[in-house]
């Protein structure tokens, strides 16, 4: 079984749910999560959709070549294609509380999440044992006013060595700074 996840985040108008589900069946697809909203005030759409095929002839690269041909160009919109074929990387940003950090671990380990967590990092040693009880990589990169560039060089370092898709600051308690989004936009 073939499943992939849709992100999509357009100008709102009509018919962009009907389009994309019926696009979807003509697919044989079978959507198993469907999650849409609409910011009034900004007129955008915004909408999750995850979709299960079943035919061994599914090919992740021609859907995407699909959607794009067949919506994304006519709704104008900003889309990304995630395929369980392959795991998502994410790397966990914490300092000091550690509610979100077991919350996330906890799942991490049950196989409700369908990604890996390569390291951890943090601005403290606190939560450290955490990590080590979970058997996943901790990394200490202390931050400082007088230290807060060379801690996100070597943040950026970490996280393209470890070839990291998206971040979670798991109550990460530091400003992230225009360096850290920009290379990471729409992905922390």
């Amino acid at each position: 079984m073939n499943k992939i996840t849709i992100l999509i985040h357009c100008n709102d108008r009509p018919n962009i749910i009907a389009s994309v589900t019926n696009f979807i069946a003509h697919q044989n697809g079978n959507i198993v999560y469907i999650d849409q909203h609409v910011d009034r005030e900004q007129n955008i759409f915004f909408m999750r959709l995850e979709s299960e095929f079943g035919s061994k002839s599914f090919s992740t690269e021609a859907f995407k070549e699909a959607f794009k041909d067949v919506l994304a160009d006519k709704f104008d919109m900003k889309w990304r294609i995630y395929s369980s074929e392959k795991k998502p990387k994410m790397a966990l940003f914490i300092s000091k509380y550690d509610h979100c950090l077991y919350d996330l671990l906890g799942r991490y380990n049950s196989g409700e999440l369908n990604l890996e967590i390569p390291f951890i990092i943090s601005n403290h040693n606190d939560l450290k044992s955490i990590a080590d009880n979970f058997k996943i990589p901790f990394f200490h990169v202390p931050v400082t006013k007088d230290t807060k560039n060379e801690a996100e060089n070597e943040q950026l370092r970490l996280l393209e060595e470890h070839g990291i898709d998206f971040i979670v600051l798991a109550r990460y308690m530091q400003i992230v700074s225009p360096k850290l989004i920009n290379k990471y936009d729409n992905k922390i």
